[in-house]
C-alpha cells in the first residue's frame, strides 16, 4: 500500500519545493489562482498571525464558512503549527452553532458573513454579547469559557473580531524562527482535525482524526483514482466534510494535484469549471452529477476531458452512472463508502470495475485498512453473502470522540475494530454492499423490517421520484412501516396505489402502513437525509391522521 508519514503542512512544503510553479488551487469563476509556492507562503503568513494572536498547539480553532479559498488557507495555517481545526457545518443554526462551541472547548471561531438563509455575525453576535464590549484576541464569554478570539473571512472590519488581512499582515512581520519551532514540534499522529459526525442519529460528536488519518486516506483514495501529478480535480463538495477536505483535499496534496473549487454548488458552475480548466476527475453525490446531467444547457460544455471522480453519500441508478461514463467521459468513476470515524474511507470501487460492481457495491477495502461483516447477535464475522454489521480495522480509524470516552468505547472494540452501524454483505471477490444501517431498523411485532429493501422496491414504482422508509412509534406493533414518497412531476400517485403495488411482492409486515407525500427530506448539510427526523416528522401526521379519522 502506499504510506507516508508526513504531516499536512510538511506535504504541503514538500510540493512547494518540488513543483512550486504548479497551480494547486484554482476558482475558475473569479479565475483566482495559487501556485504550490504562493499558496504555501500565504499559509506560513497566516499560521505566524494565528501564533500572534495566542493560539498554540493543542488548540481548537473553528471554521464557520462555505467553500471561500481562505478556508483552505486557515486548513494548512492550523496544521502547520498544531491547532486543531473543528470544522462547523454550514447548515447549523443557533443552538446547535452553541454546541459545537461548548462542547469542542473552541479558543478561536472564523467565520463569513453568512450562507443562505443563515447570517452568521448576527447569531454569533446573538451568543456573544461581550464581542461588542470586549478587546479582539481577549474575549471573556460567561457562555464560552474556552473562546478567546473571532476571525471574519472577509475584507470588512467588525468589532471585537481580526480580520483575515490583519492576520496576514501580523504573520508577515512575525519572526520565521517562531513557526519553524512550532511545526519541527509536530507527529503525524497528533489530533489536527475534528468533524463532527453531520447527526443523522441525534447530537453531533466530534471526531478526532490525525495527520497520519487523513493524509493516509487521501493517499490511498487517490491512488484507487490512479491519480497523478497532472491530476486536475472538481471539488464541488463542502470542505467542512471530510468529502471535500480528505477525498478531495489530501487526495490531491498527496499525488500534488490540482484543485479546482466550487465555492457553493451550481451545476452550470460545474460544468463551466471542468471545460474551462480541463479537469480530469470530478466528484459528487448522486444528486449532484443528476443535477447537471439534467442541466438545459449539458449539451454546451466539452467534459471531454474528464476520466475518473468520486461519486459518494448514496447509491447510484444504473442509468446515471452510464450516462456518468458516457455522456461525461468518466470512464474511471469510482464509487466511496465509509464514515467521519474511518477518516472517512474504508472501501472503494478501482477504475478498471465493471459497472455493475460500481452501481451494486462500495468495493473493495482500501490498502491499508481491514473490513469485514461481523454478526453482532452470534459474536463471530459473516459468511459471504450473509447479512451483518460493517467493521473496520486500520490506519484510518479516528482516535476517538472528543470528551466522550463512553461513547467512544460503544464504537470501537477492544480489539481496534471500528463498528458502522451499517449492514452489509460481502461476496466472493471481496466487493462489500451497504443493505442498511441498525439503527435505521424497524422492528414491527418482532419482526426486523430494513427500510433500504423496502426503498428500492418501490423505487421501481411509476410515478415515484425518490422514497425513503423510516420506523413510526405504534401502540400494537412498537413500530409501523411508513414510506416518505416524492412524486415525479406529473405523476397522480396515490397512497392505496403504492400499498397496492406492494401487496403480494413483499412480506405483508414489510408493507407501509403509512405513505406520506412529500415535496423534500430533511438533510444534513452534507447531503445525508436524516431519519430520524422522519421518524419524527411520520409520528406528528399519522397523530394528525388518526385526530382526522376520530372526528
Amino acid at each position: 500500500m502506499a504510506f507516508t508519514n508526513e504531516t499536512v503542512g510538511g506535504l504541503l512544503s514538500s510540493w512547494a519545493r518540488k513543483a512550486p510553479s504548479r497551480e494547486f488551487i484554482v476558482y475558475a469563476d473569479r479565475d483566482l489562482r495559487f501556485s504550490y509556492a504562493e499558496f504555501d507562503e500565504r499559509v506560513d503568513s497566516l499560521a505566524k498571525g494565528l501564533l500572534a494572536i495566542g493560539l498554540s498547539k493543542g488548540d481548537h480553532l473553528g471554521i464557520w464558512a462555505n467553500n471561500v479559498p481562505d478556508w483552505l488557507t486557515i486548513l494548512f495555517a492550523t496544521a502547520r503549527i498544531g491547532v486543531v481545526l473543528v470544522t462547523v457545518n454550514t447548515g447549523y443554526k443557533l443552538h446547535e452553532l452553541e454546541y459545537i462551541v461548548r462542547q469542542s472547548d473552541m479558543k478561536a471561531l472564523c467565520i463569513v458573513d453568512g450562507f443562505k438563509d443563515s447570517d452568521y455575525v448576527s447569531m454569533v453576535r446573538e451568543l456573544i454579547p461581550e464581542l461588542a464590549a470586549q478587546e479582539r484576541g481577549r474575549l471573556s464569554s460567561a457562555r464560552f469559557p474556552a473562546l478567546r478570539s473571532l476571525i471574519y473571512m472577509g475584507p470588512k472590519k467588525h468589532r471585537g473580531m481580526y480580520s483575515m488581512s490583519e492576520l496576514l499582515l501580523l504573520g508577515a512581520h512575525c519572526e520565521e524562527d517562531w513557526l519553524r519551532e512550532a511545526s519541527a514540534s509536530l507527529s503525524c499522529h497528533e489530533v489536527i482535525n475534528m468533524q463532527y459526525t453531520s447527526g443523522t442519529t441525534g447530537f453531533p460528536k466530534g471526531v478526532m482524526l490525525s495527520h497520519h488519518n487523513i493524509v493516509n486516506n487521501g493517499l490511498n483514495i487517490g491512488e484507487c483514482q490512479r491519480f497523478t501529478e497532472s491530476e486536475r480535480v472538481c471539488l464541488p463538495v463542502p470542505l467542512f466534510h471530510c468529502f471535500g477536505l480528505v477525498l478531495g483535499v489530501m487526495a490531491a496534496l498527496t499525488h500534488g494535484a490540482t484543485m479546482v473549487v466550487c465555492e457553493n454548488f451550481d451545476p452550470l458552475l460545474v460544468l463551466a469549471s471542468v471545460q474551462k480548466e480541463r479537469c480530469t476527475a470530478l466528484y459528487g453525490v448522486p444528486t449532484m452529477f443528476i443535477a447537471e446531467l439534467n442541466h438545459p444547457m449539458f449539451g454546451m460544455f466539452d467534459l471531454s476531458s474528464l476520466r475518473t471522480g468520486i461519486m459518494a453519500g448514496s447509491p447510484c441508478p444504473m442509468e446515471i452512472m452510464k450516462r456518468v461514463i458516457e455522456d461525461m467521459h468518466a470512464k474511471d468513476i469510482t464509487i466511496a463508502y465509509g464514515l467521519t470515524e474511518s477518516s472517512p474511507v474504508m472501501t472503494q470501487t478501482r477504475v478498471d470495475d465493471p459497472i455493475e460492481v460500481k452501481v451494486g457495491t462500495v468495493g473493495r477495502a482500501l490498502p491499508g485498512v481491514e473490513v469485514k461483516v461481523w454478526s453482532p447477535e452470534e459474536g463471530r464475522d459473516c459468511a459471504v453473502g450473509e447479512q451483518g454489521e460493517l467493521c473496520c480495522r486500520g490506519y484510518n480509524v479516528m482516535k476517538g470522540y472528543y470528551g466522550m470516552e463512553e461513547e467512544t468505547a460503544r464504537v470501537i472494540d477492544a480489539e481496534g475494530w471500528l463498528h458502522s452501524g451499517d449492514l452489509g454483505v460481502v461476496d466472493a471477490q471481496g466487493n462489500f454492499r451497504v443493505t442498511g444501517r441498525i439503527k435505521d431498523m424497524i422492528i414491527r411485532g418482532g419482526e426486523n423490517v430494513y427500510p433500504r429493501e423496502i426503498e428500492e422496491f418501490l423505487l421501481s414504482l411509476a410515478g415515484v421520484s425518490d422514497v425513503q422508509v423510516a420506523g413510526v412509534a405504534s401502540e400494537r406493533y412498537g413500530e409501523e412501516v411508513a414510506a416518505f414518497v416524492i412524486r415525479k412531476p406529473g405523476a397522480s400517485l396515490s397512497e392505496e396505489e403504492v400499498r397496492d403495488f406492494c401487496r403480494g411482492k413483499i412480506a405483508r409486515f414489510k408493507v407501509p402502513h403509512y405513505v406520506f407525500f412529500v415535496e423534500e427530506y430533511p438533510m444534513t448539510g452534507s447531503g445525508k437525509i436524516q431519519k430520524y427526523k422522519l421518524r419524527e416528522l411520520g409520528k406528528k401526521l399519522a397523530d394528525e391522521q388518526a385526530s382526522a379519522t376520530a372526528k
